[in-house]
This record gives C-alpha cells, sequence and structure tokens, in this order.
C-alpha cells in the first residue's frame, strides 16, 4: 500500500508542529495511532470500548446516577457544595475538592473522585486524597485499559465536567508518586474537548488532540518532564462529560 493510500484509510484529526521530528503511525493491531513527539510518545484510540451499550447517556449514567437528582437535568453549577455534599452517588463518591493556589483555598472547576489499591494516596496543589475501594465497573474498564496499554495500574483519578466552563489548568503529572517517566491512561466519555499539550521549553510549540466520547489516550515515555497538558474552556459545549486517568502510584 501506497503512502496516499494508506493515511485516506487512516486519517487522523490530531494537530501537530511542522516538524520531522513530530508523526503520527496507525497502528493496526491496537486500531489507534502512535503519535511522536520530541521527549514523548501518546497512544491514540478513538474509539476504545467495542461494545453495543457505550453510546454517552448509558456510560454517564453509570458514573453520574444517584438517589436524588437527575443528572442531564439538574442545575450542578448553581448547586451550593453543601447541598451536593448531601447527594449519594450509586457508584462514584464525587467530591467537590478544594487546592492551595497562589496562597488561597478554591474550589477546582470540575467534581472528582480518586480510586485504588490500599495505602495509594495522590497528592497535588498541597491536597492529599485518600483512594476509595475499587468498584467492580472501575475494575473492568481497567482491565480493558491494562490489555492494551500492558501496565499494571493501581489507582484512577475521576473528573467530572459539567460543562464547557469546568476547565484543567495548564500542569504536568510529575508528582514524585509517579516515578521516572509514568504512564498514565486517560479515558473519555461525554462531550468531546480539545486536550492540549505545550512544550515546557518553549511554549509556542503546541499539539492539540480531540478527546471524544469513548477516546483512549495513553501518555508515556519522557513527556510530563518536558510537556504541559491541559483541557481548556469551551463555552459552547453545553455537554457532561467525566474523564478517568489511570496511573501507577510508586509510593
Amino acid at each position: 500500500m501506497n503512502l496516499l493510500n494508506y493515511m485516506e484509510q487512516h486519517p487522523h484529526p490530531i494537530k501537530l508542529p511542522n516538524n520531522p521530528n513530530y508523526h503520527v503511525r496507525w497502528n493496526e493491531a491496537l486500531k489507534g495511532f502512535e503519535i511522536n513527539l520530541e521527549n514523548g510518545k501518546l497512544l491514540y484510540i478513538e474509539n476504545f470500548l467495542q461494545k453495543k451499550n457505550t453510546t454517552k447517556n448509558q456510560i454517564l449514567n453509570y458514573f453520574l446516577k444517584n438517589d436524588s437528582h437527575e443528572w442531564q437535568t439538574s442545575n450542578w453549577k448553581e448547586m451550593s457544595t453543601q447541598e451536593f455534599s448531601q447527594i449519594k452517588f450509586k457508584n462514584i463518591a464525587w467530591k467537590h475538592e478544594k487546592i492551595k493556589l497562589y496562597g488561597k483555598e478554591l474550589y477546582v472547576p470540575r467534581y472528582s473522585a480518586w480510586y485504588g489499591d490500599e495505602g495509594k494516596s495522590y497528592t497535588y496543589s498541597c491536597l492529599t486524597i485518600n483512594p476509595n475501594r475499587w468498584n467492580e465497573g472501575l475494575l473492568q474498564l481497567k482491565k480493558k485499559i491494562e490489555e492494551v496499554v500492558n501496565t499494571n495500574f493501581n489507582s484512577v483519578l475521576l473528573n467530572w465536567y459539567r460543562d464547557g466552563e469546568d476547565y484543567m489548568g495548564w500542569h504536568s503529572d510529575d508528582e514524585k508518586e509517579l516515578g521516572l517517566n509514568p504512564i498514565i491512561a486517560s479515558v473519555n466519555f461525554g462531550a468531546s474537548r480539545r486536550f492540549l499539550l505545550r512544550r515546557k521549553d518553549d511554549e509556542k510549540i503546541k499539539v492539540e488532540i480531540p478527546l471524544k466520547h469513548n477516546t483512549l489516550l495513553v501518555m508515556k515515555g519522557e513527556l510530563q518532564h518536558f510537556w504541559k497538558h491541559a483541557v481548556p474552556k469551551e463555552a459552547k459545549v453545553k455537554e457532561h462529560r467525566v474523564n478517568l486517568t489511570f496511573r501507577v502510584i510508586k509510593n
């Protein structure tokens, strides 16, 4: 197969710098794209779960179902922290966490939850979170990701973006608990959001990847040491998004 036919059969939506050191290769076995960056590698699979029950509402219902509020119609952005803390979610123990930023305590612009093996705590932005016990749904998803990534993960951070105004600022997953060159697998359900990367030593060098519903993105190699990533605000996005980043805590 010549290069033109190959690219026609496997087009990708990834925006890379115009540089030969940045390139994309289709992996037929994994049905995904391997992305090579300077000082980092990514794996991007657009249609990760190959089952019928993977529609947005079916999967989001698993993560957001609770005993008192309709997750699709409730005004989550106007809900007080006290009211939210009283809601009993069926599968995920969501919280509205506070972090310290420039000496001030602020609520993060999203809800979150931390699950993992016993003792696998995680610290970021002066916030230490202890893991909830794995449930069957998370374990099943973890197993499927481990089969692709060939890594045994012991924890997962879940983030619930209520709409496009919720976001993730520029950062690197380089906490000491993650060790050298961590492998982080990020799976996305619900609204499609832009995922941006930029080099730490030259912020003009950027990569953009659309994280759609049922997309798996794996970050590996030296990426966390040389790059930052973010999920910026998108005012036009009105749908919910749940993102899970599976990690290996080494403490």
